[in-house]
This record gives structure tokens, C-alpha cells and sequence, in this order.
């Protein structure tokens, strides 16, 4: 995710979080994306599991990284 890294290396806090935010909304759409391949081709339906899970949990994680104070 180049996104991530341009987060880190966002010069002000409103970049930081415009980039985490982004971030938030790829990884949400990567679930979504997800759920749609695993209706055309369930045969997908494990390693569709896994990939989903992995990419609710970064879309968790970037959500509380913009719910924290600090850098933002």
C-alpha cells in the first residue's frame, strides 16, 4: 500500500490523516471488491475469508489511528 507510506512521510498532520484516510476507505473497498468475487466464484470462498479478515483488520486499524490525537 504506497498510501501507507506516504502517510508516514506527509509533512503536516491534515496530510497524515487525509492519507490514513484514504487508506481507511481502499481497504473498505478491498472487503467489498472481495465479497464480489467470492458471489462469482465460490469456490474462492476460503481464501476470500482470509484476504477479507485481513483487510477488515487494517480497516480497523486506520480507524483508530484517526480516532487517536497525537500526529493528526
Amino acid at each position: 500500500m504506497r498510501t501507507i507510506v506516504e502517510a508516514d512521510e506527509a509533512e503536516s498532520g491534515k496530510g497524515f490523516r487525509y492519507r490514513i484516510g484514504v487508506c481507511k476507505r481502499e481497504s473498505r473497498e478491498t472487503k467489498h471488491q472481495i465479497r464480489m468475487v467470492v458471489a462469482a466464484a465460490p469456490e474462492l470462498k476460503d481464501d476470500g475469508r482470509a484476504i477479507w479478515q485481513e483487510a477488515k483488520e487494517l480497516t480497523l486499524i486506520f480507524a483508530k489511528i484517526l480516532r487517536r490525537p497525537g500526529r493528526n
